[in-house]
């Protein structure tokens, strides 16, 4: 019996298609093509079906069994709305980023009715309605309530995460707003106590069961198994098996991964961060141990003016547009000394400027006690592992170059980044398939993983076996 297993990502520039053979635990071949989603997903996946033909032979039957992932047509996009900004709004945010979502607003407080203009213009695939603790501020929430239920058909689909004391009112608000509305664990019961996994499931199963069809993807699933989560949500689910492993298979322990695409940079860590200096007080909402952020100003080829803007106009290669324009239009991978050149200037901008944003800070703080020194966020320096991630890096002609971006710097000492990493390179770009292997199989995932994700010091390994 073959045991070729296939997996897709439909991705907001390209397609990728993943063949494993799972008994020999080896990568078969890996394809891409443009995105189709824009008028016809299926056309692409045909045209991914197709090419990896060329070199494996595939059966109706490992068709139909394919298992896929997304962030095709813009990923699942979220608006938060909470309380305050820094516990359940925030609280809100990691809940959706969690599950693999692109934030696209965020409210606090009551909701103007500009604000709600303006949630109805975003037009968001979710809005995750936060407030109060459990038993605590129940105006806020029904107020909101009260005026998500005038909105018209820009929000279509609202879970509601809050205080549980008022959600009696605001079922009675919604009831008849002709929304899709659903009802989960507050993602903050008590303060500074954060249980977003509730919140987090509902809106996965949400995006699967419905969100996928809105955005045309569930076309696909007439010659596919199905599409079972969001792409970032794939790739998170492997950064903690490769930190975690699985049961008597050990990980690497904690890691921070940088994942460059076309239309975002998401890193994630796993790991602590709690402070490495004992006379270093903690601010904020603890950090969650899997952490993603994602930054939808930095993808490589969807915001150009953006990076250009970052890396500023002294820096830039000759015909630094000319030669973007073409690996957009030709290939991920970049042709010639300028697109070269031009690569790697982007996505070590995109690598830095992300890992800036997700790692943690310190600041000096007087109180009447003195002055204090105080973290917001995780404290990274003492990070053992760096992985890149996504195409920008994966096919870099000097990922080693591109992931200097996630280190340490002498001249932004408050900036928790890691020190003295080793780095690794997830050299196949196949990380999102074994996230999605690993729901079913994270044994076998794990090994793969093991054998494609090679230190950049020795690149042309097969294996990361004997690492110190």
């Amino acid at each position: 019996m073959r045991s070729t297993r296939l997996f897709v990502d439909f991705g907001s520039t390209f397609t990728k298609l993943v063949a494993f053979d799972l008994e020999g635990e080896e990568l078969l071949a890996r394809v891409q093509v443009p995105s189709t989603v824009d008028h016809d997903i299926t056309i692409g996946l045909e045209q991914a079906f197709a090419l990896l033909s060329e070199t494996v032979p595939i059966e109706e039957s490992e068709r139909r069994q394919t298992v896929a992932c997304s962030s095709a047509a813009g990923g699942l996009r979220v608006v938060c709305v909470g309380l305050v900004p820094e516990y359940t709004t925030e609280a809100g945010r990691r809940a959706a980023l969690g599950a693999g979502a692109k934030i696209v607003g965020s409210y606090s407080f009551e909701l103007s009715k500009a604000e709600l203009r303006e949630i109805e213009d975003i037009a968001p695939d979710i809005v995750l309605l936060t407030g109060g603790t459990d038993g605590g501020n129940r105006k806020v929430i029904t107020h909101n309530a009260a005026l998500l239920a005038r909105c018209g058909s820009g929000v279509s689909n609202v879970i509601v995460a809050g205080n549980k004391s008022a959600y009696d009112d605001v079922a009675v608000l919604l009831v008849g707003s002709g929304k899709n509305v659903i009802y989960t664990g507050n993602v903050m019961p008590e303060i500074g106590v954060l249980e977003v996994e509730a919140a987090n499931a509902k809106i996965r199963d949400l995006f699967i069961a419905r969100i996928t069809e809105a955005k045309g993807i569930g076309r696909a699933r007439s010659m596919i198994a199905d599409v079972i989560m969001p792409t970032p949500a794939a790739v998170l689910e492997a950064a903690k098996l490769l930190a975690d492993g699985t049961h008597g298979q050990p990980g690497l322990g904690e890691l921070l991964l940088v994942d460059v695409g076309g239309a975002t940079t998401d890193v994630y860590s796993v790991a602590k961060g709690t402070p490495t200096l004992q006379s270093v007080r903690c601010l904020g909402l603890p950090e969650p141990y899997a952490k993603r952020t994602v930054e939808g100003d930095l993808g490589l080829f969807h915001n150009l003016d953006t990076l250009k803007a970052i890396a500023g106009v002294e820096d830039l290669p000759d015909s630094f547009e000319e030669a973007v324009a073409a690996m957009c239009r030709e290939n991920s991978v970049p042709r010639g000394e300028e697109q070269t050149a031009c690569h790697l200037l982007l996505s070590k901008v995109a690598v830095r400027s992300a890992v800036n944003r997700h790692v943690g800070s310190l600041k000096s703080i007087v109180t009447p006690n003195g002055e204090v020194v105080v973290q917001r966020g995780k404290d990274l320096t003492r990070v053992h592992w760096v992985v890149g991630a996504g195409g920008p890096i994966s096919f870099s002609v000097d990922p080693a170059e591109v992931l200097e971006g996630a280190l340490f710097e002498d001249d932004l000492p408050t900036l928790l980044k890691p020190r003295a990493p080793e780095m690794l390179l997830d050299s196949e770009n196949v990380l999102f398939a074994l996230g999605l292997l690993a729901q079913s199989e994270p044994a076998v995932a794990l090994r793969l993983m093991q054998r494609y994700v090679v230190p950049l010091c020795a690149r042309a390994c097969q294996t990361v076996g004997g690492r110190k």
